[in-house]
């Protein structure tokens, strides 16, 4: 059920957007002005006067779409983050197909989904937003099959979107975050350890990805000026994918 929300002018839509990332994104686009819709599993510590919740499997595809069509109903959405994501760490060998699936369904399947669902709406603006949060993982990291695989699906997903949807006035671009000081990064990569340093040298700028700074990327490609840009990735790494085959 959706919390009880004053709406404003734009509405946004983000998957996961209870903690980490999507969180910031949330953030920093209600502080924009902008009424976010926000699908997760989980209930964010604090509902926004403008935020709708609604608890959702991104992953059920059968819930999914009920949900989106009784948020349709309620808001005109232009704007779309798909967000939401998780990972199933593995080499090669380990990576059970039935992880990969849960994987692609949560990461690359429910972006699919949901942007389907608001594209009648889109059209009929001949304006939309869709932005997709890949990941730096999406040009390859050991023990990260399943996840990498879907990371780089969503690259596929933007560039084809940008070409298909371009002439609705629709724009697609992806963000590809490094290592960002989420509470899951810091809580497996702890200050002062070994791991945390070796990350840490592998960063030109010398430090952690904040939150926030992802935030600011989104809300840059969401914005009704960027109409001029499409199809194109951001990676918000600190430098790491300088000089790497993207």
């Amino acid at each position: 059920m959706a919390s009880q929300t004053q709406v404003a002018k734009e509405c946004v839509l983000i998957t996961g957007a209870s903690r980490g990332i999507g969180r910031a994104i949330a953030e920093r686009l209600i502080a924009d002005g902008m009424h976010v819709i926000n699908f997760d599993k989980i209930t964010p510590k604090e509902i926004s006067t403008h935020e709708s919740f609604y608890e959702v499997d991104v992953s059920n595809e059968t819930a999914l779409r009920s949900t989106m069509l009784e948020v349709i109903s309620k808001h005109s959405i232009t704007r779309l983050v798909n967000n939401a994501g998780i990972v199933r760490p593995a080499t090669i060998e380990n990576t059970s197909i039935e992880d990969f699936y849960a994987v692609m369904n949560v990461n690359v399947a429910a972006a699919i989904i949901c942007v389907q669902e608001l594209l009648p709406t889109m059209k009929a603006a001949h304006f939309g937003r869709i932005v997709n949060i890949s990941s730096r993982a999406a040009l390859g990291k050991e023990e990260r099959i399943a996840y990498a695989t879907s990371k780089a699906g969503l690259l596929g997903l933007t560039r084809t979107l940008a070409l298909e949807l371009a002439a609705d006035g629709i724009t697609a671009n992806a963000i590809g975050p490094g290592p960002i000081a989420t509470e899951l990064f810091q809580s497996a990569n702890p200050p002062g350890a070994p791991a945390t340093q070796r990350i840490l040298e592998s960063v030109p700028l010398g430090r952690i990805g904040q939150p926030e700074e992802v935030a600011h990327i989104v809300a840059s490609l969401l914005d009704q000026r960027a109409g001029f840009t499409t199809g194109q990735v951001v990676y918000v790494c600190g430098g790491m994918t300088v000089g790497l085959h993207q």
